[in-house]
This record gives structure tokens, sequence and C-alpha cells, in this order.
């Protein structure tokens, strides 16, 4: 047993909340001070409790450390995916994160998604992730007339493209993809993802016409299934699997 998880015992066994001490180190960038594509890492000492997650650490850190810190959060449990970040190395939610599962007893380091311009410390422009998954038309396309009922569809059907449903667009596999890193024109898993959601729902019509965006050279066929992606995806999404489902459609299609 480490230090950091004794000292947590002997609080328990003495009924007090089970506290220990943490080092935060976060990769700082601020664009105001910093060279472009230069950054600084900030090393913070907070004392954190059993249940405290990574969000709970850096709440802490801007409150009463030091208030320039930036970094997206909103609902804080794991719904809005905008707190993805790199923790020990691995694109994770800071929400969904506990301090005490990432070996506390060592510095845990914290740093912004790799992939996408970082515009200050922990936030980095979203707009090529948004750019992609809005090109793959992220939404039910019909044809003939508006229905005058809800389109009717089988427990069946809906189970065939159930798991990409999950998906709340945290750019956690994308930025996790090493494809992505150094081809500034894929899709990416998340946009992908997207598009099998609604390449296989039963009521679109749209299939044929998100088949032949992501036949494109920078599309489905850039994937490498190295499985970044499935073992980033924080809602368990089968990512590779539902890739290697479009390309299998693709190939079905045209022939």
């Amino acid at each position: 047993m480490t230090a950091v998880m004794e000292k947590a015992d002997a609080s328990a066994k003495a009924g007090e909340i089970p506290s220990f001490d943490v080092t935060i180190r976060v990769r700082r960038f601020n664009p105001e001070g910093d060279a472009a594509g230069e950054s600084h890492w900030d090393e913070f000492q907070i004392t954190a409790y059993g249940t405290d997650r990574v969000l709970d650490a850096l709440h802490k850190i801007k409150w009463e450390h030091d208030g320039s810190l930036t970094f997206r959060r909103s609902c804080a449990h794991g719904v809005c995916g905008s707190d993805a970040m790199r923790i020990n190395g691995r694109n994770r939610l800071a929400c969904k994160t506990l301090l005490k599962d990432v070996n506390p007893s060592k510095p845990i380091t914290v740093e912004p998604i790799k992939g996408l311009p970082v515009v200050k410390d922990l936030v980095v422009d979203m707009e090529p992730f948004f750019a992609s998954y809005r090109e793959i038309m992220p939404f039910l396309i019909t044809n003939g007339n508006e229905p005058t009922r809800e389109r009717i569809q089988s427990a069946e059907q809906r189970e065939r493209f159930d798991d990409t449903t999950k998906c709340i667009l945290c750019a956690a596999c994308t930025s996790s993809c090493p494809v992505f890193w150094t081809d500034g024109q894929y899709f990416g898993p998340a946009a992908i993802v997207n598009a099998h959601r609604f390449i296989f729902d039963s009521r679109d019509e749209g299939g044929q016409q998100r088949l032949e965006i992501l036949n494109d050279k920078e599309g489905v066929w850039r994937c490498r299934t190295t499985f970044n992606c499935t073992e980033a995806c924080p809602r368990g999404i089968e990512v590779t699997k539902a890739i290697q489902e479009v390309k299998r459609a693709m190939i079905t299609r045209a022939f």
C-alpha cells in the first residue's frame, strides 16, 4: 500500500473523511505570453479526498491557487463531453476520472487533447472537429412528404445502430487517433461514428450520400485499426467496429 493510501486508510479508521495529498502537473499555454507552439508545466500541491475527480482537483487549483487556469467543463456528469483531456497520457473525461484511480502517489499529469490547436491551457479549438462532424450530415434525411405519424422502427432495427447513438462529441476518440494527429484532412473516428448512426438507421434515406462522402481518400480508408479510439471512448462505444462496418457497407453497396 502506498503512503498516500495508507494516510487515507488511517483517516477512515479514525472516522474522518479520508484525504491525501496529491501533485497535479498541468501543461500550460498562454497565447499572450508564450511563443506559438510553446508550452510549459506548472505543478500544484492539493489535498484531495477519496471521491474527488480530476475535475474537482482542477476546480480547487483554479479557485484556490491560480485563477488563470483555463479549461472547459459544464455538466460534470459525463454527458456534455466538454472536459475531455489527457490525464496521465490517456484521453479521459476529467469529471469521470477519480484521482485515486490514476495513482495519486505520483504526480498526475493533465494536458490538452492532441491534434487540435491549443487556445489556452487545456482548451483546444474544436472547430476542425465539428467541421468534420457537420460534413457527414448528422441528421435524418428522408424523401417525400412529411409523415402524418411517427416513423415506426422495430427494436431489432434500432439495435442495429444503438451503440453509435451514445456519442457525446467529446473528441476523445478522434484526438487519440495517430492518423488524425498527422493528417489535418482526416474526418476522424467521431465523424465516422456519427455517420454510422444514420447509415444504419432504417428510417434514413441518405446513407448512399454519406458513404460517398466517406469514400474520399481522407474518409474511412485512412483508418489503420489501432483501436486507440475504442480504448479512449468514455461511453464504451465500439468505435473501431463501427468504422469497419461502414467500410463493409461501402464495399457491399458498390457491388
